[in-house]
């Protein structure tokens, strides 16, 4: 079974992150340029917390905030769900749908190692699946 240290081997453990007391108009602009949905809040180089999209949604346009003048520490979800490279791609997802989570930080030793997305592991399982499907069929063609 594929591992989260799988996923970041194929894909790239590159993080994007942001301050907390950078702006949250900031922020967008670095995800805008990064094409990425979420960004890993670091403070001294630890996770403090992680911006996404939907905390700008509710966060600040719902309720008339404004983009330049706040920080990200002021809207970003600080409860960090994170796991550790080791978890199998099944045990990740079923954590993210539960927690109702698109981006998961990856830890090894409390130091941040990757992030993936929701979308890495069902492309993950896919890629298995396939792989699984190939070989059954081999086997019974002979």
């Amino acid at each position: 079974m594929k591992t989260l240290q799988n996923i970041l081997s194929s894909k790239g453990n590159q993080i994007f992150s942001i301050g907390p007391a950078d702006s949250v108009f900031d922020a967008l602009e670095e995800m805008a340029q990064r094409e990425v949905g979420a960004l890993i809040v670091l403070d001294g180089g630890k996770v403090v917390g992680i911006f996404s999209e939907r905390d700008y949604a509710r966060k600040i346009i719902l309720v008339g905030k404004s983009s330049r003048e706040t920080p990200v520490s002021e809207i970003m979800t600080s409860r960090v769900v994170c796991a550790r490279a080791d978890l199998t791609l099944e045990e990740c997802l079923a954590l993210m749908t539960d927690k109702r989570i698109r981006h998961l930080p990856v830890l090894q030793d409390d130091d941040l190692i990757g992030v993936v997305s929701i979308g890495d592991l069902v492309k993950g399982i896919i890629d298995e699946q396939r792989f699984r499907i190939s070989q059954l069929e081999s086997y019974i063609s002979g």
